[in-house]
């Protein structure tokens, strides 16, 4: 099976940006890496079940990771949550590099998060986080301990948005990545006058340079079991703008489902406001 990564060097190099940023974390925190759905699978778990003894299951969206999604995180901790958080197989990062393992279909990740809840929250109830791909396969799950989804800027409910300066954007990064390119591309999944971070524009750099990105993850099949959903996206999000999502929410959840828009924000929603994010995950939200 081919690989997501350009060299073996590009990827000891993604590895060794990620490993460092957690060895730097001050969270006290323990990794494991274990078998799911057939694919190495690493995991970062800190802090301790609240009052009602939820673990939340955070799945990032493309290109993202455990590493570089300390800052969503760190809210969840402040806001007393136990929190897992999952590199996804086929996504650069910790887990399995191997390209093709779910051969598009996104039943085979919505059981492989099945897997990984079985094997880091012990039977204890869980709140699963997604964010856009990651949202999708939290669509995809069917599994007991799964109380409660929480799907920020959603993927796998309608087509994305892609206007020709975000393909511009995004093939200029791809083609010939830079920082200010990756500079570039960030700013578009943000709201007007919000800039990245320094360590994600190094992130991106990475990415781009040494894996070969996923594109879209297609429309999911919601999995027969069903739990309460909270589903928000930014207002300035270029992928999926509360006009063409809100409907897909309605009609594809159900249940009265409505849409939460985030006011000043764009797709990396987590990025820009990750304690409201985390205000989301608890209970009564």
């Amino acid at each position: 099976m081919t690989t997501i990564y350009r060299t073996e060097a590009g990827r000891e190099q993604i590895r060794g940006w990620c490993l460092d940023r957690l060895d730097s974390w001050p969270v006290p925190h323990e990794r494991d890496v274990f078998s799911a759905g057939g694919a190495a699978t690493h995991a970062v778990i800190a802090g301790s079940p609240g009052p009602s003894g939820t673990t939340v299951v955070l799945v990032p969206g493309t290109n993202f990771n455990a590493a570089a999604s300390l800052p969503l995180a760190d809210a969840l901790l402040t806001a007393g949550h136990r929190v897992v958080l999952l590199d996804v197989p086929g996504q650069p990062g910790l887990s399995s590099g191997e390209r093709g393992l779910a051969k598009g279909r996104l039943g085979w990740y919505g059981s492989w998060l099945h897997e990984a809840v079985a094997e880091t929250c012990e039977g204890r109830p869980v709140t699963v986080l997604g964010h856009s791909f990651g949202a999708a396969i939290a669509l995809s799950a069917s599994s007991a301990p799964i109380e409660r989804l929480v799907l920020v800027s959603p993927g796998g409910l309608s087509s994305l948005r892609l206007p020709p300066a975000l393909l511009a954007a995004s093939a200029a990064w791809f083609l010939r990545p830079t920082p200010a390119r990756s500079a570039r591309l960030l700013r578009a999944m943000l709201a007007p006058g919000h800039e990245p971070r320094a360590e994600l524009v190094e992130w991106m750099t990475l990415v781009a340079r040494h894996a070969r990105s996923s594109g879209a993850p297609g429309l999911a099949e919601p999995g027969a079991r069903k739990v309460p959903v909270t589903a928000v996206t930014g207002e300035h999000d270029v992928f999926l703008p509360p006009e063409r999502l809100r409907p897909a929410v309605r009609t594809r959840l159900g249940g009265g489902a409505e849409l939460g828009v985030v006011p000043d924000a764009g797709h990396l929603v987590v990025e820009e406001f990750p304690e409201r994010i985390a205000a989301l995950v608890s209970p009564g939200r």
